[in-house]
């Protein structure tokens, strides 16, 4: 057995261990409110982010009894809630991405030293970016941020969407088509990724 689906296997195990030892859910918590919580920062800035993360763990502690043990891996559903959760803060995600678009600054990455030519490019690009992916529809925006933001695959997306494969591809190809047209066309996903990987 590989780590990674060791690790999916855990998710799980221990989710089914916590119906009848609550605290044994902390070990879902230690493993994934890192990632949940640098997503929805990236989405909605730190403000909004510590109260998403935390009503994300919340709402998953109080439905683990639903939870389907098929489901090795439980990044999908808790990338699934924390998207619900951002849909109430719509607006904030639109004013955090046109703060981006003005300032250039992530919240993510602004910590982070540059690296390379490409890092320099992709900040170049990153206010326009920002302009381009506020002016997505919201569903767009969700599949296409939780594969390059969240790093879910096409099947964990749709999954966490609560949608078929076949439609997170046609939203990511078309949030794509759109942002290639706004970077005047520059690969977007390039540039999104890129910033991704310097975390």
């Amino acid at each position: 057995m590989s780590e990674t689906s060791r690790a999916e296997a855990d998710d799980a195990a221990v989710i089914g261990r916590s119906r009848q030892e609550p605290e044994a859910f902390a070990e879902v918590f230690r493993r994934y409110a890192p990632d949940i919580k640098r997503y929805v920062t990236r989405r909605l800035g730190p403000e909004a982010a510590e109260d998403v993360a935390a009503e994300t763990f919340l709402a998953a502690f109080r439905q683990r009894g639903g939870y389907d043990l098929s489901r090795r891996n439980a990044r999908p559903w808790l990338y699934g809630i924390a998207t619900n959760l951002m849909g109430r803060h719509v607006r904030t995600e639109v004013r955090q991405l046109r703060i981006l678009e003005r300032t250039g600054t992530d919240p993510v990455t602004a910590s982070f030293a540059e690296r390379s030519d490409e890092r320099l490019s992709a900040e170049a690009s990153g206010p326009t970016l920002a302009g381009a992916l506020a002016a997505l529809p919201n569903g767009h925006r969700d599949a296409l941020l939780l594969v390059v933001w969240g790093d879910l695959s096409y099947p964990e997306a749709a999954q966490a969407l609560g949608v078929r494969v076949g439609t997170v591809r046609s939203r990511i190809n078309r949030a794509r088509r759109n942002l290639r047209r706004d970077l005047g066309g520059v690969n977007p996903m390039a540039i999104v990724r890129e910033e991704t990987t310097h975390e």
